[in-house]
């Protein structure tokens, strides 16, 4: 056996540990709860819990943790160890099914958008047995849920878990349908794409906007930088491949299937892919890669950036969310088939998720919606804020097909009716794959390429299994009493792309046309946080969510709320972090550059020596360094204003419109600055420095 398959999930209490550990009857009914979700006898949680323990021990655990993803949107932990008090005074090792089961950490200390009050302290964690446990370090990780006193959701995972209950329920009713009566679940599968930059942590450690923002404020681009796409899949550096190798080391231990690692576009950016699995399952192994992505780099003397927008100029980072549908018999239904069946019932829910991305189009832009991503989405690297799908020339023949009751394919005579005539084969994925779209069809799966690269992806994949689900409810209401289930549902496919299509879109989405397109077919253009985030509250929105129980209304609100503040707080702190810095760093070193030109020019005077040079650079940069303290200055005076703005959507629009802009323009002459000034005095490292300095 190699080394990769002796470590992979070593540190995972996963089926194989469960087999081993538990008494069959134990395990038959843990395993009865994981995948039907039935109800944990105490008895098995006890059995488990020990188990747990011992297997942790073993491994040189001490301590255990409640491991769950508040609306930080990192996760939390709170460490207790295993020990407690013998009669004789030593210490044994105890953990019973009620510590596993539920935790209760303090509820007030997280976001809760109003669910709780500061003095309201209590909240509870509770086991998601779906997730296996793990270690990290010395300590056993028990993956759960978070929710306050009241029982409302103060997670991401909470919402996720719904989301896919509620598209599991509407998906047997259409599976039923069809007549597929041997699929027990339909679960939904994501494997995040996940872009980062590295950088040397000598030169990180001077950058106080890398330390306290995560991106660089200032800065100036080299004199090279990702035109010559070289970086691109090239040769992985020494260094880099060093840190990848002991990344990819500690995910194996983890279980988690890290697949593929790449350069990629921008000097400095690499990505890691890993194989889809489990939704929920997926969630939890991306936070962790984020984690770990960062513990290692440190071991390196490198720091992982994983901000959107680290460096202006070259390629932003995000995470392409690969989401897929699968029944428990191994089905893919967003997969073609072999049988008019097969495709008729492909296409049902290919049409759903069209009608789905169509009507909630602001869901999924609000859930990838950060400060941090308003600075990418648009730009070169990635998809513009509209949301559109692309499908490809041949799944859109055969829509158009359908929508005009005409043949498909060319040689084919029969009017295309589905479930009646045999539906022509045609193949998964046999045109180019579309980078511009924010939701591409890619075979057998549709790629959400506009999530972030820190974004946790519960957020997207809670509005995409929700909208989903909503589409097929309504399918599967007009279905269910159908007299004639064959021309239904030929009819309701024909009437979803008659009215979806809008949300289709082939072409190129960087293209300044699409966007005016975009605008004649009525799609949504939501730019920035503050534009989308209250989309969240409108009436179709609210009444979905909440009909499928994703969400209670309180939670809505508290979302909308926990974003704004987060989105307001992270441009507050950048903005305070570029006068800090324009104070203290940028201006200091361009007084004393000229305080040095100025000195030259005295002693080139002195012995009779021309210094026009000399004078006419301290000339342009004494007026940049006015420039700057009136900018500075400036940008002050509007921090002090928005700090009197009490209302969070208030302020968050005084943040888009006047603080964002004041911060570009004290950007602008600082950086003509540092163009010009002598390195020796610049305060800080350079993008050349940075994009450039791992090796």
């Amino acid at each position: 056996m190699s080394e990769v398959t002796e470590i992979f999930g070593s540190n995972v209490f996963d089926d194989r540990v469960m087999k081993a550990n538990l008494s069959a009857s134990v395990y038959k009914s843990l395993k009865k709860t994981i995948d039907e979700g039935a109800r944990l006898d105490i008895s098995v949680a006890n059995a488990v819990a020990e188990a747990m323990k011992d297997w942790a021990v073993s491994k040189g655990a001490t301590h255990y943790t409640h491991w769950f993803q508040p609306l930080t949107g990192i996760t939390a932990e709170k460490h207790d160890s295993f020990i407690s008090p013998a009669p004789d005074g030593r210490v044994i090792m105890e953990f019973s099914g009620k510590e596993l089961i539920k935790g209760e950490p303090d509820a007030s200390s997280f976001p809760s958008g109003g669910l709780r009050a500061t003095f309201e302290a209590r909240g509870y964690t509770a086991w998601d047995p779906t997730s296996y446990a793990f270690i990290k370090g010395k300590t056993l990780c028990i993956p759960t849920a978070f929710c306050s006193y009241g029982g409302e959701a103060l997670d991401k995972k909470t919402p996720l878990l719904r989301s896919m209950e509620a598209l599991n329920k509407q998906a047997m009713r259409i599976l039923k349908l069809f007549g597929n009566t041997d699929v027990k679940c339909v679960k939904t599968s994501v494997g995040p794409e996940q872009e980062y930059f590295l950088v040397d942590k000598a030169l990180y450690d001077q950058r106080p906007d890398l330390i306290y923002t995560g991106r660089t404020l200032f800065g100036c681009l080299p004199p090279k930088g990702q035109e010559l796409d070289d970086h691109y899949f090239g040769v992985i550096k020494p260094r880099v491949a060093a840190y990848m190798a002991d990344l990819n080391d500690e995910l194996w231990k983890l279980g988690i299937l890290a697949k593929t690692e790449h350069n990629e576009v921008a000097p400095a950016q690499h990505e890691l892919a890993p194989i889809y699995t489990t939704t929920n399952i997926a969630t939890d192994h991306n936070q962790l890669t984020m984690e770990i992505m960062q513990k290692v780099a440190a071991k390196h003397g490198l720091v992982c950036l994983l901000h959107e927008k680290p460096f202006a100029g070259v390629n932003g980072s995000g995470k392409h969310n690969n989401w897929s549908i699968a029944t428990d018999t191994g089905v893919n239904l967003l997969s073609p088939g072999d049988t008019p069946y097969e495709n008729a019932q492909f296409l049902l829910f290919l049409v759903a998720v069209i009608k789905a991305v169509d009507d909630y189009q602001d869901l999924l832009r609000l859930a990838v919606a950060t400060a941090g991503n308003d600075h990418r989405l648009g730009a070169n690297e990635a998809p513009p804020a509209v949301v559109s799908m692309f499908l490809g020339d041949e799944l859109q023949a055969v829509l158009d097909a359908i929508e005009e009751d005409k043949p498909y394919g060319g040689s084919e005579k029969t009017t295309m009716k589905l479930g009646v005539h045999v539906l022509p084969r045609f193949q998964r994925d046999n045109t180019d794959r579309n980078r511009t779209s924010p939701f591409a069809f890619t075979g057998n799966k549709f790629e959400f390429r506009m999530l972030g690269s820190s974004n946790s992806i519960a957020c997207a994949n809670i509005m995409l299994n929700s909208a989903v689900a909503e589409s097929l409810k309504q399918f599967a209401d007009v279905l269910e009493g159908a007299e004639d289930f064959n021309a239904s549902l030929h009819d309701l496919i024909k009437k979803t792309v008659k009215e979806h299509k809008r949300i289709i879109f082939n072409g190129n989405g960087y293209d300044d046309s699409w966007i005016a397109e975009a605008e004649k077919r009525g799609l949504l253009n939501l730019k920035t946080t503050p534009d989308a985030m209250p989309k969240l509250l409108d009436k179709k929105n609210v009444d979905m969510l909440t009909a499928h129980k994703v969400y209670s209304k309180a939670e809505i609100e508290s979302r909308t709320e926990i974003m704004l503040e987060n989105y307001v707080k992270t441009v507050n702190i950048e903005a305070l972090t570029m006068v800090d810095m324009a104070r203290k760093m940028i201006m200091p070193a361009v007084e004393d550059y000229i305080s040095a030109l100025v000195k030259t020019v005295k002693n080139k005077q002195d012995v009779g020596v021309g210094s026009k040079y000399e004078k006419d650079l301290a000339i342009k940069l004494s007026g940049l360094l006015e420039t700057i303290e009136a900018k500075t200055d400036e940008l002050d005076e509007k921090i002090k204003e928005y700090k009197k703005i009490s209302d969070v959507t208030e302020a968050s629009y005084f943040i888009r419109d006047t603080i964002i802009p004041a911060m570009d323009v004290l950007r602008a002459p600082a950086d003509q600055a540092e163009a010009i000034t002598d390195e020796k005095f610049w305060r800080y490292p350079t993008y050349g420095k940075l994009l450039f300095g791992v090796r």
